[in-house]
């Protein structure tokens, strides 16, 4: 049974997606077959409003939902740098969740440390660790660029491992 797993990196200036399909083997013989469906970015510009940015992240998010209509979606848990990112992050999210609540998706939330624990197995891995492995896991040849789309990509398959 194929299952479709949406990835979220979210951020206001920049929304990392990233979309796999996951087959399981019917017995523990066969083997799971993972697979890149789709990634990319969803971009806002900072000169414009903050209510007209997220008028973007939702209406483009929609169409993402659409397009790939996942099964489940995973979401980068918040993690606190600086009160001012973090709010708008926190926007951003609520946004993501709205999307999420009117498509009827189900969805599970990490941490970046359960993030870099499932891809590495080291919970303070670094970036380039986990995009390393987001390469490996999913037989690319290179990183999947921007890092917003890798990092999403690296959410998917951590919904994948735990399920």
């Amino acid at each position: 049974m194929e299952k479709r797993i949406l990835g979220l990196d979210p951020g206001l200036a920049i929304l990392g997606f990233g979309a796999i399909t996951c087959t399981a083997g019917l017995t523990q013989l066969q083997s799971t077959k993972v697979n890149v469906l789709d990634f990319g970015v969803i971009k806002t510009s900072a000169d414009m409003e903050i209510g007209q940015r997220l008028c973007t992240l939702f209406d483009d998010l929609h169409t993402v939902i659409d397009n790939l209509q996942p099964d489940v979606v995973a979401i980068e848990k918040l993690f606190f740098y600086r009160m001012s990112s973090t709010i708008v992050v926190a926007q951003a999210r609520g946004v993501v969740m709205l999307a999420l609540a009117q498509h009827h998706l189900p969805y599970v939330e990490f941490t970046p440390a359960q993030i870099k624990l499932a891809l590495t197995g080291y919970g303070n891995a670094d970036k380039s660790e986990v995009q390393e492995a987001v390469a490996r896991e999913l037989d690319l040849a290179e990183i999947p660029q921007p890092d917003d789309a890798a990092d999403a990509l690296a959410v998917a398959l951590t919904a994948w491992y735990q399920m």
